[in-house]
C-alpha cells in the first residue's frame, strides 16, 4: 500500500531532523547536499528573491519547502529553489503547497546524478511547471528546460539566464552563482 502525504507529515513529526520527500508512494530520506551545492542554491534563491519580492511577483522558496504535486500518488517534492507566481499562491501556508511551482531549480550534488536531476525537472514540467533548471557545479553548466522542447538550452559562464515568460526583465549571470573562492 503506497504511503500518502499524511503519512509523510507523521514521519516528519517523528523524525524532524530529517528532510524527506514522498515519491511514488515511498518516503525518501534526503541526505545533506554538501556545502557547494547549497551555496549555489542559496545564491540562486537570493538573486531570484531580490527581483521577485519588491515587485510582488510571487514566492521564492528553498529546498525545505514541500509541494504536494497533482500526480496520481500526490508526490511531495522539494526543488532546491522554486518560484510560484503571486496569483497562484496569494497567501502562504504552513502545509505543503498543493501545486507545481512555476519555476524550479535542481542543483546536482555529490550524491546526485545529472540524469536523476534532469528526470526530476522533466517530471515537474509534465505536471505543469513553466520552466525547470538543472545546475551542475562540476561542469559549471546550467540547463534550462521548457515543456515541449526536446533539448534544454545550455548555458555557461558568460551566458545569462532569463525566463521572460515568467519574470520579464529578470537576468541571472551564470558566472555569478558559483561558490566564491577566497584566494
Amino acid at each position: 500500500m503506497p504511503l500518502t502525504a499524511h503519512d509523510l507529515e507523521i514521519f516528519q513529526q517523528q523524525f524532524s531532523d530529517y528532510q524527506m520527500e514522498l515519491v511514488d508512494g515511498e518516503i525518501v530520506v534526503m541526505s545533506p547536499s554538501g556545502l557547494e551545492p547549497d551555496e549555489i542554491a542559496v545564491e540562486i534563491s537570493r538573486q531570484l528573491a531580490n527581483w521577485v519580492r519588491p515587485r510582488k511577483l510571487g514566492r521564492v522558496s528553498g529546498s525545505s519547502a514541500g509541494f504536494r504535486l497533482p500526480n496520481a500518488n500526490e508526490d511531495v517534492r522539494a526543488p532546491d529553489c522554486s518560484f510560484v507566481k503571486a496569483e497562484r499562491l496569494k497567501r502562504t501556508t504552513k502545509d505543503f503547497a498543493r501545486l507545481v511551482p512555476d519555476l524550479g531549480f535542481e542543483v546536482v550534488s555529490k550524491s546526485d546524478s545529472l540524469a536523476k536531476q534532469r528526470q526530476k525537472v522533466k517530471f515537474y514540467l509534465s505536471l505543469g511547471m513553466v520552466a525547470g533548471v538543472v545546475v551542475d557545479p562540476r561542469t559549471r553548466i546550467v540547463e534550462l528546460f521548457r515543456p515541449g522542447e526536446d533539448n534544454p538550452t545550455v548555458l555557461r559562464d558568460g551566458d545569462v539566464l532569463t525566463v521572460p515568460e515568467l519574470l520579464p526583465g529578470w537576468e541571472m549571470e551564470i558566472a555569478s552563482i558559483w561558490a566564491p573562492e577566497f584566494d
